[in-house]
């Protein structure tokens, strides 16, 4: 099984992606850590521990990450992912979890010097705990097996969810990002390009129905559904982070071209936007692979039928 770090920020979609990865039985989930980003830290530490009870697996441990940026003051998305970032769907469950003293960035280092070339990080919100470890060990890069992110858009036909160009993980702490992409890692980027194309609505969820996340992932992603009702008038939701897993659970579902990307952190009208030189205009060899298509419908079945499991 491939070794990962899953970095989350959990809100709605973090929480469905790290139930994808339990059910998968695939990955060996080292630990979670958890950083600032839909929600404040607190919020995202105590969302990811309900989740973590509410799959059984108490033996995956939480690491508490970055409470703020970079470099610049936080912001949050209450009103996709609801007060508590999970929709209010576990507001009865008592947490009953410890997280680990261990602060996350330092959980990163350790592990990858652990397992060097072996450990996959899975980054499912804003990059800062990976900057700030790569600012206190930078040989870590040689290490780290490769890195999968959830974030940014880089196509024409896209639209950001956060700004009209930019993406709310890379947005949320765009100058991390930018430390990250250019420390020569093995990077792919799943960006709403594909995770757009990922739409999990009523039906999908009905057939979870009998199962231990039916009453979880209907009511967790009502919020969401919403949202995505007011915006594209349909009541469905995109599948971001859960997407970033199953990219690597199976490649086939994205196709993916390598391109150099940076990330805008001067403009206010176009902070934390994701450039790709697809023409090479910049004279840069790639520094990553980002996504062009997916396999949108077979992923959604797969992830659906991983959670009835």
């Amino acid at each position: 099984m491939e070794k990962i770090i899953l970095d989350v920020d959990t809100g709605i979609d973090d929480a469905l992606a790290i139930l994808y990865a339990i059910e998968s039985k695939r990955l060996d989930i080292l630990g979670i850590t958890t950083v600032n980003g839909n929600v404040p830290l607190d919020f995202v530490t105590k969302n990811t521990l309900k989740i973590l009870q509410l799959a059984d697996r108490r033996d995956i441990k939480v690491y508490p990450g970055a409470e703020e940026p970079y470099l610049r003051e936080p912001e949050h998305e209450y009103h996709v992912h609801g007060t508590d970032g999970i929709g209010n769907a576990l507001d009865d469950m008592e947490v009953t979890m410890e997280l680990e003293d261990t602060f996350a960035a330092d959980f990163i280092i350790d592990t990858v010097n652990k397992y060097p070339g072996e450990v996959t990080l899975v980054m499912v919100g804003p990059l800062t705990n990976l900057a700030l470890a790569m600012k206190k060990s930078p040989w870590i890069k040689h290490k780290i097996k490769r890195l999968v992110l959830m974030g940014g858009i880089v196509s024409k036909a896209g639209y950001g969810n956060k700004l009209p160009t930019s993406e709310f993980n890379i947005f949320a702490d765009a100058e991390a990002a930018k430390v990250v992409f250019h420390k020569g890692l093995d990077i792919t980027m799943v960006s709403l390009d594909v995770t757009h194309q990922t739409q999990l609505n009523m039906d999908h969820i009905n057939e979870l129905e009998g199962t231990k996340y039916f009453d979880y992932v209907k009511d967790s992603t009502e919020i969401y559904r919403s949202y995505g009702e007011k915006l594209h008038g349909k009541n469905e939701c995109s599948l971001h982070d859960p997407l970033t897993i199953g990219y690597v659970l199976d490649e086939s579902y994205v196709e993916t071209v390598p391109v150099y990307v940076d990330v805008e952190t001067q403009s206010p009208l176009s902070y934390g936007q994701t450039i790709a030189d697809f023409r090479g205009r910049l004279g840069k060899e790639p520094n990553m692979k980002v996504c062009t298509a997916v396999d949108g419908e077979r992923f959604v079945k797969d992830f659906i039928n991983t959670l009835k499991k």
